[in-house]
């Protein structure tokens, strides 16, 4: 198989945690489970800016957010960087692209012309909703069309289509992004709600009782997203089977950043907590039967050159992730030594008036470190604390580990550039326009901001 083809599906905050698998009790997903066990789970694969737009801006350049410029939500990217999609065509594939986009800056409900895809040829796109039951899309042309139904397996079918329809002497590199797990929670088709009531979630150990209710109810809703989306990720495989595709093409899962939904009293994402970081990252390489656990952490950064490094297509010279491919065959990446934690500019639900706060750290095999403004912030030792409960910083018996984190962090600040400046000195220089209140302004599009 000389080149492999490329499927590529990933959810919006859906956490590592909230998955069978994981461990979940609340979580069915017996399909994801079933490609968990025949694929190598990349165990602590970590999303450094926890964010929408900087995630898939990353996901598109294999750039840092201070590199490519999409430190918050609804800016472009203004770097020179080759795209993720341009690296494909250029080695034979088509391209296509599916649902969510939300790195094209020019307003939520925009038409994101043919210029402005990062070089997908196919396209059934478009920038950001949350309207999950009255949701739309765009092909070639300004006309907006709409999805029949609940947008993810609309969406589903569409790349379906797209596997039955594809030419059969190229390979293909296509990108399904779905809007769910993400908020709002409650609209999910009601066969996967009827299932899930508040009184029967079980809640992890971080959550506080004063968040408990809420949380509860929120889950309920976030569990009946994610068993659709496990529903339809297995119609694309039995599709993959029944076209004879499995045995040439690799299948990635996985998600842009986590959810806090009432772990340490938070909501939502940009935080440094392992709910709001890790995502799940599994990848089924062509006629293997993996089951394999890979520890070395894999950032957002790494996933770029990775995919690339799978395909065996050339990584070009601005991607600043590592390949990671080198593990699947059981072979050391020593650069992978944890990944580089960052909110440059807390905005929307964890806006400064909220209690955000920049940070750096970063998140090792084992530990988790967070520098803010004035110094050591965090510090968790996540093998003997996996729901961080206990704040390590500063602590003198962690001196020499907290020592180490803190060079560790300094090493890859300096290698991009990052001075870790008060966030708005960032933003304004960027050209990002605030609001009055010095927030980033809110598109709600008829749902909750992102």
């Amino acid at each position: 198989m000389a080149q492999p083809n490329l499927l590529f599906v990933f959810g919006d905050q859906w956490r590592a945690q909230a998955l069978g698998y994981a461990g979940d009790p609340n979580a069915c997903t017996p399909r994801i489970d079933e490609f968990a066990a025949e694929s190598a789970n990349f165990t602590n694969a970590t999303s450094g800016t926890p964010v929408c737009c900087p995630f898939r801006a990353t996901l598109m350049t294999g750039q840092e957010p201070l590199t490519h410029g999409v430190m918050v939500n609804d800016v472009g990217i203004i770097s020179d960087a080759v795209p993720l999609a341009e690296c494909f065509n250029q080695a034979g594939y088509q391209t296509g692209y599916i649902g969510k986009w939300h790195i094209d800056g020019h307003g939520r409900q925009a038409f994101v012309p043919q210029e402005r895809r990062l070089g997908f040829q196919f396209w059934r796109g478009f920038e950001c909703t949350h309207s999950y039951n009255q949701s739309y899309y765009f092909a070639d042309t300004p006309e907006r069309l709409e999805w029949e139904g609940y947008d993810a397996e609309a969406q589903t079918e569409c790349a379906i289509e797209y596997l039955r329809e594809r030419k059969a002497d190229q390979p293909f590199a296509l990108f399904l992004s779905w809007g769910p797990p993400h908020a709002p929670y409650h609209t999910a088709p009601e066969q996967f709600r009827a299932k899930y009531q508040p009184e029967d979630v079980v809640l992890r150990p971080n959550v506080p009782a004063a968040f408990a209710k809420q949380s509860r109810q929120e889950l309920a809703g976030y569990y009946a997203h994610i068993e659709a989306l496990d529903e339809y990720f297995g119609r694309l495989l039995d599709e993959l089977d029944s076209l004879g595709m499995s045995e040439d093409t690799i299948v990635v899962f996985t998600s842009d950043h986590g959810d806090m939904i009432g772990c340490h009293g938070q909501s939502k994402k940009q935080k440094p907590w392992e709910e709001s970081v890790r995502i799940p990252f599994l990848v089924r390489l062509p006629d293997e039967q993996d089951g394999s656990r890979i520890e070395p952490v894999l950032d957002s950064i790494d996933i770029m050159p990775t995919l690339l490094g799978m395909c065996g297509v050339p990584i070009p010279d601005t991607v600043q992730g590592t390949d990671a491919s080198p593990l699947l065959h059981g072979q050391d990446v020593p650069a992978l030594d944890g990944a580089l934690l960052a909110c440059h500019f807390p905005f929307h639900q964890w806006h400064a008036s909220k209690g955000g706060r920049e940070y750096r750290g970063v998140r090792t095999e084992r530990h988790t470190y967070c520098r803010d403004l004035n110094g050591p912030w965090l510090l968790y030792d996540n093998q003997a604390d996996p729901y961080q409960l206990t704040n390590l910083a500063d602590e003198p018996k962690m001196a020499a580990i907290q020592g180490e984190l803190d060079a560790l962090l300094n090493r890859k600040l300096a290698r991009i550039g990052d001075a870790f400046r008060p966030g708005i000195e960032y933003v304004l220089e960027r050209g990002v326009k605030l609001d009055e209140n010095d927030n980033v302004p809110t598109y709600t599009d008829h749902g909750p901001t992102d």
